[in-house]
């Protein structure tokens, strides 16, 4: 093990600069300036955008204001998230030749493996779950993602330790019965805190030295506590200079009545199904589906997965879609059929 990486901490900070470090560091390691690093961060009230998102179609802005949540945008693709001091972050910056590949599918499962080791280590018994997520006992713990820069590597991960699943909800700009009692338990139920798990707050440095030796024994290499380098910090202050303006976050903005939030409820002889879902009107999307209702699937978990497949779907995909999802899919509906689920996301739409 004679190839040495370098991990940094650059600790809580506002969104406008973890995002700024995002840009500096995955810059600096494809321009070379710095050694593959690993970086831990935490993140003070923030709702996230994706790049290619619009504030208003994805927040509740009005909450956010109301409790002083900083609303910015990622330069990487996806979904808006929250973020704040009850998660712990990781990032990779890596050079593409010591991946070994170039297949993100590939990279990712190496990683979150590698992570899932670490994490299971502190008493808990967390696995990979293609694509993005790394699990405990089918409830969610961390979501990753990552995205090429030319030959870098920024691979990022979120560990949630005290994390608040209602306040998240009430960040996201979603249908209003997701914020019912029995839809925050339901929601909470698909979340894994590693404090709750473990019956106590676990110490961030032994949670920060668990995945730093886990993805040293993955890569085969032994990591260095290093400062940020002179190229790093002129890179994040030109950085912070275009990410802390409005214009950055303002972009992209397109009205909420261009994504309406629809929702229809269906009775099937397996139940009643209610589908409320995102819709993307001048792009016929399926931008985001919720389903709930009275009726039962094991295991749990299905529905999630199926609101995930769904994601950013053309409506004309949807039959289709839904049909290759429940052939792989190890499902029992009892007396639902597939072909209700694409019957209610049709009448929400009609």
């Amino acid at each position: 093990m004679d190839k040495v990486w370098r991990v940094v901490d650059t600790g809580l900070r506002p969104a406008a600069e973890n995002i700024a470090f995002n840009r500096a560091l995955l810059e600096a390691r494809q321009a070379g300036e710095i050694p593959n690093t690993l970086r831990f961060l935490r993140f003070t009230p923030s709702a996230l955008l994706g790049y290619h998102q619009s504030a208003e179609q994805e927040l509740e802005l009005g909450y956010c204001r109301a409790n002083q949540i900083e609303v910015q945008r990622r330069i990487t693709g996806g979904g808006a998230i929250y973020f704040d001091e009850t998660q712990l972050g990781w990032e990779l910056y890596l050079a593409k030749p010591d991946l070994g590949c170039a297949d993100m599918a590939q990279i990712s499962r190496r990683i979150c493996e590698a992570a899932a080791r670490g994490i299971s280590s502190l008493g808990v018994e967390a696995r990979y779950r293609p694509r993005n997520d790394i699990e405990v006992d089918g409830r969610k713990i961390s979501g990753t993602g990552g995205a090429f820069e030319g030959n870098a590597l920024m691979f990022q991960g979120t560990l949630l330790i005290r994390f608040d699943v209602e306040k998240m909800l009430r960040v996201l700009r979603i249908p209003a019965e997701k914020l019912s009692g029995k839809a925050i338990t339901s929601a909470r139920e698909r979340v894994a805190n590693l404090a709750d798990l473990l019956g106590f707050v676990p110490d961030t440095e032994a949670i920060k030295w668990v995945l730093s030796a886990a993805f040293a024994q993955e890569f085969g290499v032994s990591f260095l506590p290093g400062e940020l380098t002179v190229p790093e910090l002129v890179r994040y202050r030109e950085a912070l200079a275009e990410i802390i303006r409005p214009e950055w976050i303002d972009q992209i903005v397109r009205p909420a009545a261009d994504m309406p939030l629809l929702q229809a409820v269906c009775k099937f002889p397996g139940g009643l199904l209610r589908a409320s879902l995102a819709f993307d009107a001048p792009a016929r999307r399926i931008k985001q589906v919720w389903f709930s209702g009275d009726f039962f699937v094991s295991p749990k978990r299905t529905v999630a997965d199926l609101e995930a497949a769904l994601r950013d779907v053309p409506l004309a995909e949807i039959e289709p879609r839904i049909a290759a999802f429940f052939a792989q899919a190890q499902a029992d509906l009892q007396s639902l059929a597939p072909a209700d689920f694409v019957a209610a996301i049709k009448q929400a739409v009609e």
